[in-house]
Protein backbone atom coordinates (compact mmCIF):
# COMPACT_ATOMS: atom_id res chain seq x y z
CA UNK A 1 0.00 0.00 0.00
CA UNK A 2 1.34 3.15 -1.31
CA UNK A 3 2.43 5.72 1.28
CA UNK A 4 1.35 9.90 1.25
CA UNK A 5 5.23 10.55 0.17
CA UNK A 6 4.57 7.83 -2.54
CA UNK A 7 1.32 9.40 -3.61
CA UNK A 8 2.54 12.52 -3.97
CA UNK A 9 5.77 11.11 -6.07
CA UNK A 10 3.19 9.70 -8.57
CA UNK A 11 1.35 12.65 -9.05
CA UNK A 12 4.69 14.76 -9.46
CA UNK A 13 5.45 12.63 -12.29
CA UNK A 14 2.11 12.61 -13.84
CA UNK A 15 2.04 16.04 -13.53
CA UNK A 16 5.10 16.31 -14.86
CA UNK A 17 6.44 18.67 -12.21
CA UNK A 18 9.41 18.77 -10.42
CA UNK A 19 9.83 18.69 -6.17
CA UNK A 20 11.04 22.48 -6.36
CA UNK A 21 8.46 23.60 -8.48
CA UNK A 22 5.62 21.69 -6.67
CA UNK A 23 7.04 23.40 -3.36
CA UNK A 24 7.28 27.16 -4.84
CA UNK A 25 3.41 26.14 -5.66
CA UNK A 26 2.66 25.45 -2.61
CA UNK A 27 4.50 28.28 -0.85
CA UNK A 28 6.60 25.82 0.86
CA UNK A 29 10.13 25.03 1.25
CA UNK A 30 11.95 22.47 -1.07
CA UNK A 31 12.97 20.46 1.72
CA UNK A 32 9.43 20.35 3.42
CA UNK A 33 8.18 18.70 0.55
CA UNK A 34 11.09 16.47 0.25
CA UNK A 35 10.52 14.96 3.80
CA UNK A 36 6.55 14.72 3.05
CA UNK A 37 8.08 12.74 -0.32
CA UNK A 38 10.15 10.64 1.74
CA UNK A 39 7.96 9.88 5.10
CA UNK A 40 10.00 11.89 7.52
CA UNK A 41 7.47 14.29 7.87
CA UNK A 42 3.52 14.75 7.64
CA UNK A 43 2.20 18.00 6.37
CA UNK A 44 -0.31 19.82 8.03
CA UNK A 45 -4.16 19.64 7.91
CA UNK A 46 -3.97 23.12 5.39
CA UNK A 47 -1.42 22.04 3.03
CA UNK A 48 -2.30 18.53 2.87
CA UNK A 49 -5.86 20.16 1.65
CA UNK A 50 -3.80 22.47 -0.35
CA UNK A 51 -1.66 19.12 -2.64
CA UNK A 52 -5.13 17.75 -2.77
CA UNK A 53 -6.89 20.28 -4.20
CA UNK A 54 -4.31 21.17 -6.99
CA UNK A 55 -3.83 17.44 -8.24
CA UNK A 56 -7.77 17.52 -7.75
CA UNK A 57 -7.94 14.31 -5.61
CA UNK A 58 -9.61 13.49 -2.12
CA UNK A 59 -6.95 13.62 0.76
CA UNK A 60 -8.03 10.20 0.98
CA UNK A 61 -7.06 9.49 -1.76
CA UNK A 62 -3.28 10.97 -0.93
CA UNK A 63 -3.88 9.00 2.02
CA UNK A 64 -5.13 5.90 1.08
CA UNK A 65 -7.78 5.91 3.62
CA UNK A 66 -10.91 5.25 0.50
CA UNK A 67 -13.79 3.97 2.43
CA UNK A 68 -14.61 2.94 -1.54
CA UNK A 69 -13.17 -0.27 -1.47
CA UNK A 70 -14.50 -0.99 -4.74
CA UNK A 71 -11.49 0.54 -6.23
CA UNK A 72 -7.97 -0.19 -5.78
CA UNK A 73 -5.13 2.09 -5.96
CA UNK A 74 -4.03 1.75 -9.23
CA UNK A 75 -7.82 2.91 -9.91
CA UNK A 76 -8.29 5.54 -8.90
CA UNK A 77 -4.74 6.72 -10.16
CA UNK A 78 -6.13 5.34 -13.95
CA UNK A 79 -9.51 7.72 -13.01
CA UNK A 80 -7.17 10.54 -11.96
CA UNK A 81 -5.08 10.31 -14.79
CA UNK A 82 -8.30 10.49 -17.29
CA UNK A 83 -9.63 13.26 -15.47
CA UNK A 84 -7.12 15.49 -16.17
CA UNK A 85 -6.62 14.70 -20.16
CA UNK A 86 -8.18 16.76 -22.73
CA UNK A 87 -11.64 15.39 -23.87
CA UNK A 88 -9.79 14.36 -27.39
CA UNK A 89 -7.25 12.61 -25.48
CA UNK A 90 -9.99 10.95 -23.44
CA UNK A 91 -11.36 9.63 -26.25
CA UNK A 92 -8.09 8.12 -27.54
CA UNK A 93 -7.33 6.68 -24.12
CA UNK A 94 -10.72 5.05 -24.29
CA UNK A 95 -9.74 3.57 -27.95
CA UNK A 96 -6.55 2.40 -26.50
CA UNK A 97 -8.50 0.44 -23.39
CA UNK A 98 -10.53 -0.94 -25.36
CA UNK A 99 -7.87 -2.67 -27.96
CA UNK A 100 -6.50 -4.08 -24.68
CA UNK A 101 -9.83 -5.47 -23.91
CA UNK A 102 -10.28 -7.45 -27.25
CA UNK A 103 -6.55 -8.65 -27.15
CA UNK A 104 -7.26 -10.00 -23.76
CA UNK A 105 -10.56 -11.72 -25.12
CA UNK A 106 -8.72 -12.86 -28.05
CA UNK A 107 -6.01 -14.37 -25.97
CA UNK A 108 -8.53 -16.37 -23.22
CA UNK A 109 -10.28 -17.39 -26.62
CA UNK A 110 -7.12 -19.07 -27.93
CA UNK A 111 -6.07 -20.63 -24.94
CA UNK A 112 -9.90 -22.08 -24.02
CA UNK A 113 -9.53 -23.73 -27.05
CA UNK A 114 -6.69 -26.51 -26.41
CA UNK A 115 -5.17 -25.43 -30.23
CA UNK A 116 -2.61 -23.08 -31.26
CA UNK A 117 -3.64 -19.52 -31.90
CA UNK A 118 -2.41 -17.58 -33.85
CA UNK A 119 -2.83 -13.81 -33.79
CA UNK A 120 -2.76 -12.11 -37.99
CA UNK A 121 -3.54 -9.08 -36.41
Amino acid sequence: MLGLGENIKKLLNIHDLTQKEFAKILGISSSALGNYIQNTREPDYLTLIQIANYFQVTVDFLLNCSNNTNLSHSEQCLIHIFRCLSDEQQEFYLEQGQIFIRQNRKKRSCLSQNDECFDVS
